[in-house]
């Protein structure tokens, strides 16, 4: 999904999406620093990491890679897991809040959208499956089970010390890896599966408030 082209065919609609989409992937990053901090580590903090401000953030090749193939990401927010406690807790926590973040994002723009709290004929009626289709492929992805991505943290936290130093190894290879993985299509079964299982928690969530 290239949201490029809303900029030429349709700038009043791409602006405040491109809005809505950037602070997707810095509440995303905030929500990890806010996370730690519950769990003892001041490091983002110390680095003004838990702002708002977009430019404490942003991130120029993941900006552009959310506006070109419909996912990106900002800076990482500076966590120092060994200050967490308790630690395996404190790990799985971390790296779930920003996945749970895009979550309850696209449950936002969903209920907002389904519950007619805009009107039809509005430009928010045109953004919000966007926004909620693009964070739940932002929560999808950063589920993947690959170091750097939230999904390798999260198994992290299960695994035995000599587990998790093994996969930490393979952080240095990291991004390389998922490059190759996703222009050769292997990845795509994962993330739909992903995908569907995001869905499903939605669909728990939305059923909380009919």
């Amino acid at each position: 999904m290239s949201l490029l082209r809303l900029l030429l065919n349709a700038p009043h609609v791409f602006l405040p999406l491109a809005v809505l989409l950037l602070y997707s992937v810095i509440a995303h990053e905030v929500a990890h620093g806010w996370c730690a901090r519950l769990f003892g580590d001041e490091t983002a903090a110390r680095y003004g990491r838990l702002t708002l401000n977009p430019l404490s953030h942003l991130n120029l090749t993941g900006t552009l890679m959310l506006f070109l193939v419909g996912f990106g990401w900002a800076k990482p927010v500076p966590v120092n897991y060994a200050n967490l406690k308790p630690i395996r807790l404190g790990v799985f926590c971390v790296a779930l809040a920003g996945c749970a973040t895009n979550i309850l994002i696209a449950a936002g723009a969903i209920y907002v959208q389904q519950g007619h709290l805009v009107r039809a004929d509005s430009i928010f009626s045109a953004i919000l499956p966007i926004v909620a289709r693009i964070n739940i492929m932002l929560g999808a992805f950063n589920l993947i089970p690959i170091p750097p991505l939230d999904g390798s943290k999260i198994l992290m936290s299960f695994l035995p010390d000599g587990a998790q130093r093994s996969l930490a190894w393979l952080e240095r290879y990291g991004f390389a890896m998922l490059i190759l993985l996703l222009f050769t299509g292997w990845l795509n079964p994962l993330i739909a599966l992903t995908e569907r299982f995001i869905y499903s928690v939605l669909g728990l969530l939305l059923s909380l408030f009919r």
